[in-house]
């Protein structure tokens, strides 16, 4: 690993402690609980923020998806495609996320987590510069577009603990 990886390394472990954090002590109805009725709850934007993970890591490296490789649709029983990753989901559809555990989340997520990091452990700096995305302009290298996941995964994380900050008062 070089001192770039390290620092990619790092940030996927902040959004990880933050979803430990966030789901930590909430039950199903907690995690599903949606403000005013039509946001995103902390459990969507957590599978959410997974899945992108999950699914744009498993890009980049060329391999599948923890999600469909250790059976997690199966084990969240979702009524999406395995593909789906809440990409453009409506208020029906995030509202179809519910019923889900704190340790199913979490367990999803330091799947993913430890996938990560295991495939950063296998970069070089040069690694970085690789176009792993040419629909785009200029054309999307590795850097860039885990950095992107970094950010989108960030956000979410930090609207999963706004929400959870809205459950207790």
């Amino acid at each position: 690993m070089s001192a770039s990886t390290d620092l990619l390394v790092d940030a996927f472990g902040r959004i990880h402690e933050v979803v430990e954090e966030v789901v930590d002590g909430l039950d199903s109805e907690e995690l599903g609980a949606r403000p005013d009725g039509r946001a995103n709850s902390i459990a969507w934007l957590v599978w959410h923020l997974t899945r992108v993970q999950d699914d744009h890591i498993a890009g980049v490296a060329g391999t599948e998806q923890i999600w469909t490789a250790d059976k997690w649709h199966e084990a969240f029983g979702l009524p999406f495609p395995a593909e789906d990753i809440g990409y453009g989901h409506s208020r029906k559809d995030v509202a179809k996320v519910r019923g889900l555990g704190a340790e199913l989340l979490t367990d999803y997520h330091a799947a993913v987590h430890e996938g990560t990091v295991r495939y950063l452990s296998t970069l070089a700096v040069k690694d970085l510069g690789r176009v792993v995305d040419r629909s785009w302009s200029p054309p999307v290298t590795l850097g860039v577009r885990l950095i992107s996941v970094v950010a989108d995964d960030l956000q979410h994380a930090g609207q999963a603990a706004y929400v959870r900050g809205l459950l207790g008062r």
